[in-house]
């Protein structure tokens, strides 16, 4: 019961406090007809997509019951004025789960932005359009020293299931005990929410995970965190993320010159400025851009 509480806390907590990305900014952007027409003809004919999610990635996926805000929200948003389809959001529980959805045919895409790794590329194509990097949540004041992947030795550092930063910590943890070190106690959840609530409870020393959203919860933590190994590789070299779609489909393409043009006409920027991700724009959109997962 305690747990559920301090979920609901914590989704309570994630509300952003800045001005809206009004409708009436939507309805600026008109529907791009040569796009329209190349969107498969299944989605032509239902008239709507759904992109699917694992849950609250603030500040770009803020779930709420069934109600999706965000930045994701806002660009997904805006790609289906332009579009000329409705996007609907669905969610379901983990990574694992989401990119079974997507490949199965279930859902038509995930936006996320989802770790690209040559390794996930076998299975689907990504449309990259952010940057992002890792660093360690931990609470104010650091108590356990930790700022790099050999200072986690030892510790607890909670992580999302299935995501890249596990497969890091889980490598970091062997090395650890290669060099006479303690290992690492990997407390692995599969929402944000839960794993930042490990760290705030003091059931874990630090979370593990993408800068933006860890950015966004030590800003709504009432000074009670910091972030800690910010400028260092912390195991990855350059990180993309972005929307997912099955190997070879049709709609990957239609995604990346969306996008494009949401770059091109200003909208992007603006809705990325206003969730605080100006840091993890990205200059220009691409498919399967990522490189090697770390080892």
């Amino acid at each position: 019961m305690l747990h559920k509480t301090l979920i609901a806390l914590a989704l309570a907590g994630a509300t952003y406090s800045g001005a809206a990305w009004s409708q009436d900014q939507a309805a600026k952007l008109e529907v791009n007809q040569a796009l329209h027409d190349k969107l498969p003809d299944e989605i032509k004919a239902a008239g709507k997509m759904t992109s699917v999610n694992n849950g609250s990635f603030p500040p770009y996926e803020i779930v709420t019951g069934t109600e999706m805000t965000g930045a994701s929200a806002d660009l997904t948003d805006a790609l289906g004025q332009i579009l000329g389809v409705k996007i609907e959001h669905a969610t379901v529980g983990g990574l694992p789960a989401l990119l079974a959805g997507v490949n199965s045919g279930r859902y038509q895409f995930a936006f996320g932005p989802v770790g690209d790794f040559k390794s996930r590329e076998e299975s689907n194509d990504f449309v990259d359009w952010v940057q992002e990097f890792v660093v360690f949540a931990v609470q104010k004041g650091n108590p356990k020293g930790i700022v790099s992947l050999d200072t986690a030795c030892g510790q607890r550092v909670a992580v999302m299931a299935g995501g890249s930063a596990e497969r890091v910590i889980q490598t970091q943890t062997e090395k650890c005990k290669t060099d006479g070190k303690e290992a690492i106690a990997i407390q692995s959840y599969t929402d944000q929410p839960s794993s930042i609530l490990a760290v705030r409870s003091k059931r874990a020393d630090a979370f593990f995970s993408s800068q933006a959203p860890l950015t966004y919860f030590v800003s709504q933590a009432n000074g009670q965190m910091e972030l800690t190994g910010v400028g260092e590789k912390n195991g990855f070299e350059e990180l993309y993320q972005g929307a997912v779609v099955p190997k070879g489909s049709p709609l990957g393409p239609v995604l990346l010159e969306a996008m494009k043009a949401l770059i091109d006409n200003g909208t992007y920027g603006t809705i990325m400025k206003k969730w605080g991700l100006e840091n993890n724009m990205i200059r220009e959109p691409g498919i399967n851009l990522g490189g090697q997962l770390p080892k």
